[in-house]
């Protein structure tokens, strides 16, 4: 049997693929569906897509699957029968990114979690099975050009904060948890309005929707296949497009660039930016937008302090970054901070 792990380091892997020419296509799919033994169906999952190539971050739990993978161009037909031979998956969406380099994996983890989605929901009376009404694109523009309509981008707010569609609400916050019932409370007066729900794939707003529904709202619409989906609709069908600047996304592009307009601005100089990166310094990794500008001042760095570190020597900085616990480390001017102070270690 092949191994169910990778057995060679991150560095190698990512130089290789680097440097690999092949054709990769990236997609992502998600599904509710009952999964009674999700380790089992994780390992005959690897092997079954360890064997055509693919690279990319699996989760699985009881409540379903959600996947982002990276297929070889000339095996993604077998994969997509691959996995349509999988009875609960047959049929399902397949998200092709808009924008695609064939770099966004470098290997395959597939990891079994209590949710697929952490959600922080222990209502036994919580039931996935209802949820909100799709909306297709076409659909999603009308509904939105009605003054009786919101939309809510369910997403983080650096997400929200370099792309959304027009007159979105951002809800402030850093995890998907935090935002559940702050999207109930920030709608609470507004429970005869029709409420879209969106996010960069569907299975957040899916989800969210499915929520605001047993928190007792009744028109709740949730866009289908996120902005990927419909940026593809939009572009297949000639619609008009609603949604501004750029589609981040949880690989190493961190973005896929819709429209040209640039709608969020450098953390360190505040000239328009929208470009996501982490901290050079591996003790800090803070995630935050910089400009070209400050890219090269600060060497990548966030600040003047990291900017010092990562000028010490390899064996320097692993003694600087033992027991750092960088958590969410993400740049939040909700919460006024730039990044968690490293703390250097006498």
């Amino acid at each position: 049997m092949a191994a169910l792990h990778n057995r060679i380091s991150r560095k190698e892997l990512k130089e290789r693929i680097l440097k690999d020419p092949t054709p990769r296509t990236t997609v992502s799919f998600y599904r509710y569906f009952r999964i009674s033994e999700p380790e089992m169906f994780r390992n005959t999952l690897y092997t079954g897509l360890n064997a055509l190539g693919v690279f990319g971050r699996i989760y699985l739990a009881q409540e379903g699957i959600n996947a982002q993978v990276s297929v070889p161009a000339e095996n993604f037909e077998v994969f997509k029968s691959y996995v349509y031979s999988i009875e609960p998956l047959n049929g399902m969406r397949l998200n092709v990114a808009v924008a695609d380099d064939g770099k966004s994996f470098y290997a395959l983890d597939i990891k079994v979690r209590d949710k697929i989605v952490a959600d922080g929901i222990v209502d036994p009376l919580f039931d996935m099975a209802n949820k909100g009404r799709y909306v297709n694109a076409e659909e999603f523009n009308q509904l939105a050009s009605d003054p009786d309509t919101i939309i809510i981008d369910m997403r983080n707010h650096y997400e929200f904060e370099v792309g959304h569609f027009e007159n979105a609400i951002g809800i402030p916050s850093d995890t998907f948890r935090e935002q559940l019932p702050m999207a109930v409370d920030m709608m609470k007066d507004k429970s005869d309005k029709n409420i879209i729900m969106y996010c960069t794939g569907g299975i957040r707003c899916e989800k969210a929707s499915a929520y605001m529904l047993h928190k007792g709202f009744k028109n709740v619409f949730h866009l289908e296949g996120g902005i990927i989906n419909y940026v593809n609709n939009v572009k297949e069908k000639k619609l008009k497009n609603e949604f501004h600047g750029k589609n981040f996304v949880f690989d190493h592009r961190l973005g896929e660039r819709i429209t040209d307009e640039i709608i969020a601005h450098c953390h360190q100089c505040g000239n328009a930016a929208d470009t996501h990166v982490n901290c050079m310094n591996d003790a800090c990794h803070l995630l935050f937008i910089q400009c070209d500008a400050c890219n090269q001042n600060y060497e990548g760095c966030c600040s003047k302090e990291c900017q010092e570190v990562i000028h010490l020597s390899a064996e320097e900085q692993k003694r600087l970054r033992a027991g750092i616990d960088k958590g969410r480390n993400v740049f939040n001017k909700s919460k006024t901070r730039l990044h968690q102070k490293f703390q250097q270690k006498g």
